[in-house]
């Protein structure tokens, strides 16, 4: 499929990568010459160098022909117009990468009518949603939801003594009594999709799906069920801080906000009454002492710094903050930030991509694809996709141990009518189900890729 994508900044380049390695035909634009060489040094695309919304520009990039144009230049307005002018000379999909708090719901759905987009992503949104999850459950290291939160995936890291460990994962069920699945194992650099005779370990990262509820009474079993984290510091003040706080005191959390620019102070106060804003700089670890380091249940860190992210998030670790959350962009960097003992890590990047792959799965289903939700789990060595199944999937009814699954694939959920099933070999696949599939790095279009 031919895909262009305006802005190859750190979110564009990522973008590309994902995309690339999916097998489409892509362009790349950028106004950047440096950008633009770096890219031809890495990747192995078409580049033009010029304005997004230079109509010679889009021309010389064959915007007639591209499926899909993606604008995520670091400009709202210039990512809106650049999608529109693509939209009036001939692209079919145009997805724009939209931020600015000042532009609401109401505003996104009026943009996405007038200028014929197809999609308006905000990436900083999605980021502080991804927290806010973390911090509402904050024993897992990573939740994912579907089916509009009837049904979600969380990641844990075993520690020693854990009452999961060295029990048979056949055994679990009757050991104890919510209803769940271990989906998915990480250990050292490998990934596995274990059967009912794996024997779990300390240390070992683990993928477990159930619902909600059913998660709860897990946790409390196995003496997880932390509190919420009621009391927050965030390290930044930027548009993730913002998103994030929002929701936090929208629902009675105690927020305070460091910022080191007193002017993005002056607009935090103003734009959030209930959070209590610091000017100050957070690198300074008396500065955070001071404002309760210590006793605070959660600690986020937002600069504009990777590095300054993981150095401060260690520190907090060290001060036992029960909750540490770390933004880090660049991947050699979130791997570095594991090793040294960070766990929750999130990538507003890698968030935005997963979105766009899986829209470009779904327009590559000639069948029109059935996938609802995708994400990229156990640091990307996973998949997990959410599917509606559609009137041609041809295996309705037949039991799920005599469907033959390519290797690799496991059912790990079934939702029927809003309800969640968690699958054993007697259940069948009916029309109108989500079911929800894990896979070790396929990619997979459409439910019925999945069978032999």
């Amino acid at each position: 499929m031919r895909i262009i994508i305006v802005g190859c900044g750190k979110i564009g380049e990522t973008i590309l990568a994902d995309l690339v390695n999916e097998g489409h035909n892509v362009i790349a634009v950028d106004n950047d010459p440096a950008v633009i060489e770096e890219i031809n040094n890495i990747h192995d695309v078409m580049t033009v160098c010029g304005n997004g919304t230079d109509c010679s520009t889009l021309s010389e990039a064959g915007v007639k022909e591209a499926e899909m144009f993606i604008a995520v230049t670091s400009s709202d307005e210039l990512n809106m117009l650049s999608c529109y002018i693509a939209r009036q000379m001939g692209a079919r999909n145009t997805i724009a990468r939209i931020r600015n708090p000042e532009y609401n719901m109401e505003s996104l759905g009026f943009f996405k009518e007038k200028l014929g987009l197809s999609m308006a992503i905000n990436p900083d949104m999605l980021a502080a949603r991804e927290m806010f999850n973390v911090l509402k459950l904050p024993s897992a290291v990573k939740i994912q939801t579907f089916s509009e939160r009837s049904f979600e995936i969380i990641e844990l890291i075993l520690k020693e003594g854990s009452p999961l460990t060295g029990v048979k994962l056949m055994d679990l069920r009757n050991k104890f009594k919510a209803k769940f699945l271990i989906c998915v194992v990480g250990r050292g650099d490998k990934v596995y999709i274990p059967d009912g005779n794996f024997i779990l370990y300390p240390g070992d990262k683990i993928g477990l799906t159930a619902e909600p509820v059913e998660i709860q009474k897990l946790l409390k079993a196995l003496g997880l069920d932390k509190k919420q984290a009621k009391n927050v510091i965030i390290l930044g003040g930027g548009r993730i801080a913002f998103y994030l706080s929002k929701m936090l005191t929208s629902t009675g959390n105690g927020v305070k906000i460091i910022e080191i620019d007193p002017e993005k102070c002056e607009t935090l106060s103003d734009a959030l009454p209930k959070a209590v804003i610091i000017n100050g700089d957070g690198a300074q670890q008396e500065l955070l002492l001071e404002e309760g380091l210590d006793s605070i249940d959660a600690f986020v860190s937002l600069t504009g710094m990777d590095e300054e992210n993981i150095l401060i998030s260690i520190f907090a670790s060290t001060h036992n903050v029960p909750t540490v959350i770390t933004k880090v962009n660049r991947n050699e960097l979130s791997a570095m930030a594991a090793k040294l003992g960070l766990d929750r890590i999130i990538s507003p990047k890698e968030i935005m991509s997963d979105v766009l792959v899986r829209y470009a799965r779904a327009l590559e289903n000639s069948k029109g694809s059935n996938i609802e939700t995708l994400y990229n789990i156990m640091d990307d060595k996973a998949e997990v996709l959410e599917f509606n199944v559609s009137p041609d999937f041809g295996h309705t009814g037949v039991p799920l141990k005599d469907l033959r699954l390519r290797q690799g694939v496991l059912i790990a959920g079934i939702i029927r009518d809003r309800k969640a099933i968690i699958p054993i070999g007697s259940d069948v696949i009916m029309q109108g189900d989500k079911v929800i599939i894990l896979t070790e790095d396929q990619r997979y279009n459409d439910l019925s890729d999945i069978i032999k």
